[in-house]
């Protein structure tokens, strides 16, 4: 089979998947699971969303026989629908970087909330979040694979995919030419700052001593003051979340209830929780709901993408 053969056949699978890109297959996404199948490399039952009729759909177009759903990928369910528990969540943003078709809407350091009409019910939100704050209830009753799901939907799901990944591209390379930028202009003036420096320094020693007698130098308004009541107040607001979440983890915690949906997820997900976790110990917040809230502020600021203005209170 030729490359251009494989491709045709991969847009063709892709076509009979529900593109709710959850990742539950073993692939990052529906499109590279389709190259696989095209491949040889996957089966074509691993699609749990699917179900039953997504393997005989795949089965019919490969010409194989119909099998049962793999089930190390998981098992055919009726679909879910993420929400989030308003009053616990700290606006950490860590949902809305794992949603893969931009379902959740909100911004740093505010309430996030769920667009139930975009949910895949995909679950790749619940396991990144630090308070265990999201549920996935059942919205299909008995209804499960394309019985919960249709075509339109699917479409709709792959678009806005589509366009996530495009976004992100366009960020990754916007990002990295304002580093290089950056490195570009502290190379060109590394060798002129010193100079400028001593002439500033010069130039201000000058001034302050011909001041006269009983008088202060004059001097620049400094916005610190300004800036470090800001801070305090954000790093309250964070403190403040923070232990909301803790006592509402503590209640859990009294009822037998542990973190959600940690155990059968891909590892790819896995990949994602640990670098969370990682994250979060390096900022001393693992273990330790209540701690240093001007790290959990500034993780904010520095790893938080340019997220929808939320039209909710900040916490």
């Amino acid at each position: 089979m030729t490359v251009t053969e494989i491709k045709t056949l991969a847009d063709r699978i892709e076509d009979l998947l529900p593109q709710t890109q959850c990742t539950k297959c073993g692939y990052p996404a529906c499109r590279p699971y389709a190259e696989a199948v095209a491949r040889g490399e996957a089966g074509y039952n691993q699609c749990p969303p699917g179900g039953a009729e997504g393997v005989a759909r795949l089965a019919a177009l490969l010409g194989k026989p119909v099998i049962p759903l793999n089930p190390a990928n998981g098992v055919e369910r009726p679909r879910p629908l993420a929400l989030i528990d308003e009053q616990i969540c700290i606006g950490c943003t860590l949902c809305m970087q794992a949603c893969p078709v931009d379902a959740i809407v909100g911004a740093p350091k505010h309430m996030h909330t769920v667009v139930a009409e975009l949910c895949t019910g995909c679950d790749l939100c619940v396991p990144p979040c630090p308070v265990d704050c999201i549920s996935m209830p059942t919205v299909t009753g008995e209804a499960t694979g394309w019985d919960a799901w249709s075509q339109p939907q699917a479409d709709a799901a792959r678009e806005r995919h589509n366009r996530r990944e495009a976004r992100l591209a366009r960020e990754r390379e916007a990002a990295e030419a304002r580093v290089a930028a950056r490195r570009s202009s502290a190379g060109s003036a590394g060798s002129g700052t010193s100079s400028a420096r001593g002439t500033a320094a010069g130039a201000a020693a000058g001034m302050a001593a011909g001041a006269p007698p009983g008088v202060a130098p004059a001097s620049a308004t400094s916005p610190a003051s300004a800036t470090d009541d800001a801070e305090a107040k954000k790093r309250a607001i964070i403190q403040a979340a923070l232990e909301r979440a803790r006592k509402k983890k503590e209640e859990l915690a009294a009822k037998g209830q542990g973190p959600l949906n940690t155990e059968h997820v891909s590892a790819d997900v896995q990949a994602q929780i640990d670098a969370a976790e990682a994250r979060r110990r390096r900022l001393g917040l693992a273990d330790n709901p209540t701690a240093n809230a001007a790290n959990a502020a500034d993780a904010t600021n520095q790893d938080a993408p340019p997220a929808p203005a939320s039209t909710r209170n900040p916490r």
